[in-house]
């Protein structure tokens, strides 16, 4: 059986200010229910976005939260170059840091926005990054 990654889990602060985030990113997050502390959006690329307030903290006691810095980046495929543009300035208009504005990079175009916590959304127009099914170059 292959190994693969099935969920991503993000320790945040503020669990309504990261699904405002992610919904301004443009992912369908849904309503935290009551009595939660975490919010669970599954992508069509078959891995799940976990937003959580307290997982590493009730089960792992020497967890202490980053103080500084960012030791990842979570890379989102938007679309083409004009997408990464839209998607970034919106981000930043709506009030979350940009990191870096769009860019034609080493690699691919693209762009650093942070969330609330801090965590970098790289968001890209790589088609090495597309995982709908669609062929390289087409829509």
């Amino acid at each position: 059986m292959e190994t693969q990654l099935s969920m991503l889990v993000l320790e945040v602060r503020d669990l309504e200010a990261s699904v405002a985030f992610y919904r301004d990113l443009g992912l369908e997050v849904p309503d935290p229910q009551p009595g939660r502390p975490l919010v669970i959006h599954r992508m069509g690329s078959g891995v799940s976005l976990l937003l959580t307030t307290s997982f590493a903290a009730t089960y792992d006691p020497a967890w202490t939260r980053p103080a500084g810095g960012y030791q990842q980046l979570l890379e989102f495929y938007v679309g083409d170059d004009a997408s990464v543009d839209r998607r970034w300035a919106d981000l930043v208009a709506a009030g979350h840091p940009g990191r870096m504005p769009p860019t034609q990079t080493a690699g691919p175009y693209a762009a650093m926005v942070d969330d609330p916590d801090g965590n970098v959304v790289l968001l890209t127009s790589d088609e090495g990054a597309r995982v709908d099914g669609a062929a390289p170059g087409t829509s």
